[in-house]
């Protein structure tokens, strides 16, 4: 008699007092048969003996089929216990790893990934030479957007109410990717905020919920490079005045192409799906920021190539878009 096959496990870790039910949710409608565990207030000193924990009672099959998911409002935190994981976890006794913390990363690769493709669409090109301003840039989202931004060839101009902030993520950019692509600017008041914006094709608003960035005088001011624009704030105050939460592609100002937060959050799901999808289906791996932005990009270029295609039947898209 055969054994029945290992049930999968998804074991949350999270740092904040009350583990987020939106991913524990989104988990159980794509894996209903799924074991759902979940850990709050995690420390990284806490997350070895977890982790440890996870790894063995299952045996080397069962480690195959339990998941984890590193979660939380710290940042810092979230990164420190994807390092122990690592460290921690070995052959055949490694799991597969989704980190994403409060959802900075799917948020960062959904709107970096749809600003691309609105660029591409509008015939505007990618991000290689071009600048690009990502307002409140040293929050969660704005960090890993401005780094994501900077991988892919851009000037990124990373903005913040504290010069210190700003330039300190700047600076750690730049060492990561091994190129000076990033600068950090103070920006506040209006006067400040314009001068951010004023060489940018690219505007990107990654402040929190409820906080106004970019006032639509300023914008129409000194915004005249701006071709493309996102927020991922959906509380009024929006992050950027004029444009509004379910804007898809709208072109809000002469030339000026808009998306909106609600517009970044259903592809942001999308992404995160994805990434519980390749988790499940993976016996060990890391998925972090850069393989959530990955996912994203080949999403959205393989539904410009699938537009192409049905516009242009008889010809070769092949030399339109970058794939």
């Amino acid at each position: 008699m055969s054994k029945p096959a290992k049930k999968t496990v998804i074991i949350f870790l999270d740092t904040d007092k009350h583990a987020s039910p939106f991913d524990i949710l989104t988990a159980v409608d794509l894996f209903p048969d799924a074991q759902i565990l979940s850990y709050s207030n995690v420390e990284p000193a806490d997350s070895k003996r977890i982790i440890q924990d996870a790894m063995f009672p299952r045996g080397p099959d069962g480690a195959k089929q339990t998941k984890l998911f590193i979660g939380g409002y710290d940042v810092e935190k979230a990164m420190e216990i994807l390092e122990i994981a690592k460290k921690t976890m070995f052959p055949p006794f490694e799991l597969a790893v989704i980190v994403d913390p409060r959802g900075a990363y799917t948020t960062a690769s959904a709107a970096v990934a749809k600003t691309l493709s609105t660029s591409l669409e509008k015939g505007l090109g990618d991000f290689k030479g071009k600048t690009v301003t990502v307002l409140a840039g040293t929050g969660p989202v704005g960090q890993v957007a401005s780094r994501l931004y900077a991988i892919e060839g851009a000037n990124v101009v990373v903005t913040s109410r504290d010069l210190t902030r700003s330039t300190a993520v700047a600076n750690k950019i730049n060492q990561e990717i091994g190129a000076e692509r990033a600068c950090g600017v103070k920006a506040s008041a209006p006067e400040e905020i314009g001068q951010a914006i004023k060489d940018s094709q690219v505007i990107l608003a990654a402040g929190a919920a409820g906080v106004a960035l970019l006032p639509l005088n300023v914008l129409k001011e000194s915004g005249k490079h701006c071709k493309v624009i996102a927020d991922i704030n959906a509380v009024p105050p929006l992050g950027v005045e004029g444009l509004k939460a379910t804007d898809e592609n709208v072109e809000m100002l002469s030339g000026v192409w808009g998306i909106g937060a609600l517009a970044i959050g259903t592809f942001k799901n999308k992404i995160e799906a994805q990434l519980f999808k390749q988790a499940v289906e993976s016996p060990k791996g890391i998925l972090d920021y850069k393989v959530a932005y990955e996912t994203a990009k080949s999403m959205v270029l393989a539904k410009l190539k699938k537009n192409e295609e049905k516009k242009n039947p008889s010809e070769t898209t092949r030399n339109l878009l970058p794939f």
